[in-house]
């Protein structure tokens, strides 16, 4: 197996308020790792750190073997894309939130490609001229979602996406996710769901800001 992201004895103590505590912790690519535990325990900050969102106090974040403070971040973050708990659409309309991916990366908008990320999610062609303004909070996290995704990151973090949405958008949502990590894309997801902590395919528990426990 190869490693992707390697934590380093990662400290996160802002003001000197410890948050995260010695974190060291081996990925390997096309990994499913499924981080739980008490509300406020600190497995969004860590998800926030390997996104480059917050930096670690002590110790250090490698990906694919490199220092993650060395890379550069626009390149970085196309790489390991994080997914907020409360989905940030901008712009007036679906369309322009999926025509960002594309114009960061000076490629050609392809109306195409947009229409089939709306369908794996269960959304209709028409949404694409929706204004966000007009969307459910189920829409509006599949969106979202699919931003991240319509050029396929090497690393996706999930930071409870699913928390809030109906019955069928999770499910909906679960099979997005599988089918990528079929792929080959490494998946690192913070939840509280009990079925997805039930489905974990590697269960790592954080408490107090440190890693207390591994089942797999």
């Amino acid at each position: 197996m190869t490693l992707i992201l390697t934590l380093d004895q990662v400290n996160y103590a802002p003001q000197g308020k410890t948050i995260l505590s010695d974190i060291d912790l081996e990925i390997n690519e096309n990994a499913f790792i499924t981080f739980t535990g008490p509300s406020g325990s600190g497995k969004s900050t860590l998800l926030r750190l390997i996104a480059t969102l917050l930096t670690p106090t002590s110790g250090v974040i490698k990906y694919q073997g490199q220092p993650q403070a060395l890379l550069p971040k626009p390149h970085y973050r196309q790489e390991v894309s994080y997914c907020f708990q409360q989905p940030s659409l901008f712009g007036e309309s679906v369309r322009d939130n999926l025509a960002f991916p594309f114009s960061i990366r000076d490629q050609p908008w392809s109306q195409k490609r947009a229409e089939q990320a709306l369908a794996s999610v269960e959304l209709s062609e028409a949404m694409l001229d929706a204004p966000i303004t007009s969307l459910s909070g189920g829409e509006k996290q599949r969106v979202a979602l699919i931003r991240n995704l319509l050029f396929p990151p090497k690393v996706l973090l999930l930071d409870e996406v699913t928390t809030g949405l109906d019955a069928d958008t999770k499910d909906c949502v679960h099979r997005l996710i599988a089918s990528y990590h079929q792929q080959g894309m490494t998946i690192l997801m913070v939840t509280h769901d009990e079925i997805e902590i039930a489905a974990a395919e590697t269960l790592l528990e954080i408490r107090g800001g440190r890693l207390e426990a591994k089942h797999e």
